[in-house]
């Protein structure tokens, strides 16, 4: 169940946020670009909304067995829930997503360019997505009844 860096999820990640900022960059260097910034940017955003229910979908199924914590799924804390190189490459990935986004709309203030901001929810999805799947998390300790 163990992943690596060449884990679809991973690659995914890593792809989009290239991508994304890619086209950011066109866009703050050229007016023309920022329709397909645009267009980019909220192909990414509702990707991140679908992922992210598909993610918490998965999590729930998970939680019957699991202990699982936000933190964990979305931000692979905790020192076993994710291999090193996995949990550096997502969480890098978002910082790179995030600097970006803010960076370029910083850059062209109060034009489509802001729409971008919303962007790392995709990223952020997609970590929730490998910790639904992958992550690992203890045993769910068991409740009394009332």
């Amino acid at each position: 169940m163990a992943a690596d860096r060449r884990d679809g999820i991973v690659r995914a990640a890593q792809l989009s946020t290239a991508a994304f900022a890619a086209v950011q960059l066109a866009g703050v260097l050229a007016k023309p670009a920022r329709a397909v910034a645009l267009g980019v940017d909220a192909l990414l955003f509702a990707a991140g909304i679908a992922i992210f229910f598909w993610a918490y979908a998965v999590a729930v199924g998970r939680s019957r067995t699991d202990e699982i914590g936000i933190g964990g799924l979305f931000f692979l804390a905790g020192p076993e829930t994710a291999p090193k190189p996995v949990k550096v490459a997502l969480l890098t990935t978002l910082a790179v997503h995030v600097v970006v986004a803010v960076a370029a709309a910083a850059a062209r203030p109060f034009t489509s360019l802001a729409f971008g901001v919303l962007t790392p929810l995709s990223t952020l999805a997609l970590i929730g997505l490998w910790g639904a799947k992958h992550g690992r998390f203890g045993a769910r300790a068991d409740r009394p009844s009332r």
